[in-house]
C-alpha cells in the first residue's frame, strides 16, 4: 500500500504528541495547514501550442515568522506532496530556532521536456499567479528539486517588475551577483556533514573510514558525496533518476560529477569496474552510512529489515516512513531524521534573507562559522533529549520543534 506523504506527516504528529503529552487541540490544528493555492500556468510553447500546467504553494505555519520553503518542478508534484514538505518545512526551521515558519510550492513538470525560454515563462507566470502570497515579510521560496539560481533569479525580478521596485529578499537561493549568498549552493551538504561528523563522533567512529552509499545525486547528494570523498570516505554506490553504479572499491567522485554536470545520466557513464544497479538496490548495500538524498518514501516498512549500515543521514525530505523508522530504531541503526541533517540549506538561506535584508553580505568564513554554532546547538540537543528518554533521534527532534510551535500558538492565542 502506497502510504502519502502528508498521510506520514500526520502520524509522526501522533507519535510526539503521545511522546510529550501534546494538547490535542494543538495536535489537530498542527495537522492543517494555513493556506494552500493551486494555480493554472497556461504557456505558450515554442512551437506555438498552448500547453497548461498546475502550480501549487502552500503556508503550513506561520506563528513564528514568515514562511520559508523551496519549490520543485517535478511531474509527480501534487497539492498532498507540497503539505507535507511545508510542514517539514515548519519543524526544520523551529529545531533550528529560526525565527521563520514552514512553507512549499511546486509546479507538475517535467522541466528537461521545456526549452530555456519556455521554463522562464512559466516561471514568471507562476511567479505573477502566486505574487500574493510571497514576500520578505510573508514567504521567501528558494530553489529545491529541479530548480536553480537562474529559476530564483526570474522570480525576484518579476516580484520586482510588479511591485517597482527591486526586491532581492522574496526568494533565497539566487545568483550572488543580485543579492544571493556566499555558500548557498553547498549549505544543504555542509550540513550534513556537520551532522554526520558530530555523530561519528558520539559513535566513536573514524569518519575517514566509513564506506558511503547515497541515493541521490544532484545538489544535495552531489555535495555530500565530494565533501566526503575529498575526507578520505569510501563512496560504494550513487544513483539519480536514471539509476544507480557500485564499486565496491570505491567510485571516482570528481568524475562522476563531471559527468552529470554536462548533463549525462549515470547510467551512461563508462567504467568497466562499475556495476549498473537499481535505486531500490542500491538502498540495501551493505554500508557504514546510506544517505537518502532523492525523495521522500523511499525506506518503507517493505525495505526497512534489509537496510544494512550503522546511521541513515537524510538527505531528502521525509524519506523514511514511520513504520520503517520504528524497525530502523529496533535495529539499532541511527536515523538522523531530515530536519536536523538538512537543515543547511534553510539554515544559511535565512543567512541570505538578513543579508538581503539589511543590505549588509557576510564572508564565507562567517557563514560557515555560524551554520556549524546553529547546527551542532541543534543536534546536541536533540542527542541528549534521544538518550535521556531512550528515543529515536527523529522524535527527540520533533520534540523540540513542536514544543517551541506550540508554546507560540498558546502565546498568540486563536484569533479572534
Amino acid at each position: 500500500m502506497v502510504i502519502s506523504a502528508f498521510d506520514v506527516v500526520k502520524k509522526q504528529i501522533d507519535i510526539v504528541a503521545k511522546e510529550m503529552g501534546l494538547d490535542p487541540n494543538i495536535a489537530k490544528y498542527l495537522k492543517r495547514v494555513e493556506r494552500s493555492l493551486i494555480v493554472t500556468i497556461p504557456i505558450r510553447m515554442d512551437n506555438g501550442d498552448l500547453e497548461i500546467f498546475e502550480g501549487y504553494r502552500v503556508h503550513h505555519s506561520t506563528v513564528r515568522g514568515p514562511g520559508k520553503g523551496g519549490l520543485r518542478f517535478s511531474p509527480e508534484v501534487n497539492l498532498d506532496e507540497v503539505k507535507a514538505l511545508a510542514t517539514w518545512m515548519t519543524w526544520k526551521c523551529s529545531l533550528l530556532n529560526l525565527p521563520l515558519g514552514g512553507a512549499k510550492g511546486g509546479i507538475c513538470v517535467d522541466p528537461r521536456k521545456l526549452t530555456r525560454s519556455e521554463l522562464e515563462r512559466l516561471t514568471r507566470r507562476f511567479t505573477s499567479e502566486i505574487i500574493n502570497m510571497i514576500g520578505p515579510d510573508i514567504d521567501i521560496p528558494a530553489p529545491d528539486v529541479n530548480t536553480n539560481a537562474q529559476i530564483m533569479a526570474w522570480i525576484m525580478d518579476t516580484y520586482s517588475m510588479n511591485k517597482g521596485r527591486s526586491i532581492p529578499g522574496v526568494v533565497t537561493g539566487k545568483p550572488i551577483e543580485i543579492g544571493g549568498s556566499i555558500g548557498r549552493e553547498q549549505a544543504t551538504g555542509m550540513g550534513l556533514y556537520i551532522i554526520f561528523e558530530a555523530m561519528c563522533e558520539k559513535l566513536g567512529l573514524d569518519l575517514k573510514a566509513q564506506k558511503i552509499v547515497i541515493q541521490g545525486f544532484g545538489n544535495v547528494g552531489g555535495t555530500i558525496a565530494q565533501i566526503l570523498f575529498e575526507q578520505g570516505c569510501k563512496i560504494l554506490a550513487v544513483s539519480d533518476i536514471s539509476g544507480g553504479i557500485y564499486y565496491s572499491e570505491g567510485l571516482d567522485i570528481d568524475k562522476l560529477l563531471d559527468w552529470t554536470h554536462e548533463g549525462n545520466y549515470l547510467k551512461d557513464y563508462k567504467d568497466d569496474r562499475y556495476k549498473l544497479i537499481k535505486n531500490e538496490d542500491l538502498l540495501t548495500i551493505e554500508c557504514d552510512c546510506l544517505v537518502p538524498a532523492a525523495l521522500e518514501n523511499q525506506i518503507t516498512i517493505n525495505n526497512a529489515r534489509a537496510i544494512k549500515c550503522k546511521i541513515v543521514l537524510e538527505g531528502a525530505n521525509g524519506p523514511v516512513t514511520p513504520e520503517a523508522d520504528r524497525i530502523l530504531f529496533e535495529k539499532g541503526i541511527h536515523v538522523l531524521p531530515d530536519i536536523l541533517a538538512n537543515g543547511g540549506g534553510v539554515c544559511v538561506s535565512y543567512f541570505e534573507y538578513v543579508q538581503d535584508i539589511r543590505a549588509y553580505f557576510w564572508s564565507l568564513d562567517r557563514i560557515n562559522k555560524e551554520l556549524k554554532r546553529i547546527m551542532l546547538e541543534a543536534f546536541e540537543e536533540v542527542y541528549r533529549i534521544a538518550k535521556e528518554r531512550n528515543i529515536a533521534l527523529r522524535t527527540a527532534a520533533y520534540i523540540i520543534a513542536v514544543s517551541r510551535i506550540a508554546r507560540a500558538i498558546e502565546l498568540r492565542g486563536f484569533f479572534p
